[in-house]
């Protein structure tokens, strides 16, 4: 082999390692967050279409949390500090978003609960957190969450004993959707 086709060789090595390593990176987060939803691995809630079949006499305290990251404009709270039900009730909470700019603004919600063993039995039914919120300017509304705490958290060794939880979001912006990115500014209006 001569000297310039061993420099091809080790060049084309390299351009594969990056690129693997390219590749890898890009899955991660993608990975990370369907690992994270099927073992509830960080307080990662599932979700569900349905309500447990099953509802026991022992009870549990979900407390509600909110923030807003450092560049997002909203005002974000919980509009119930917490609630107690069976385990394996389902209940439901409201959240409310105000957008106090001149603007519209995107926001996605992440979430996670705490204690992190909690994760793999909190529940989500419904959540604003599914998709992206678009709030006009002054616009302000309430946001349900529907859940439960899956039954089988007093079966297991690790979380059987927890009874307070908390569920926890926090809102970023995100990009206008093309459609409302589109739009003209609206006129100078009031808004409260």
């Amino acid at each position: 082999m001569t000297r310039g086709q061993g420099n091809n060789r080790i060049a084309a090595m390299l351009v594969g390692v990056v690129v693997t390593m390219g590749a890898l990176a890009w899955a991660a987060v993608p990975f990370y967050n369907w690992f994270c939803r099927v073992t509830g691995y960080g307080g990662t809630p599932n979700t569900s279409l349905t309500e447990s079949a099953e509802i026991l006499d022992e009870t549990v305290t979900v407390r509600f949390d909110a923030n807003t990251a450092p560049d997002m404009p909203w005002k974000f709270h919980p509009m119930q500090n917490e609630v107690t039900l069976r385990i394996g009730e389902t209940g439901m909470a409201f959240y409310e978003a105000y957008n106090p700019t001149d603007r519209p603004i995107a926001g996605t919600a992440s979430y996670n609960v705490a204690p992190d063993l909690a994760g793999y039995y909190f529940t989500k039914i419904q959540c604003f957190c599914f998709t992206e919120q678009v709030l006009q300017p002054g616009e302000r509304v309430e946001m349900p969450v529907i859940f439960y705490v899956d039954p089988e958290i007093v079966s297991d060794r690790d979380a059987g004993q927890i009874r307070d939880i908390t569920l926890s979001y926090t809102f970023y912006e995100t990009e206008l959707p093309q459609a409302q990115a589109a739009l003209p500014p609206a006129k100078g209006s009031d808004y409260n």
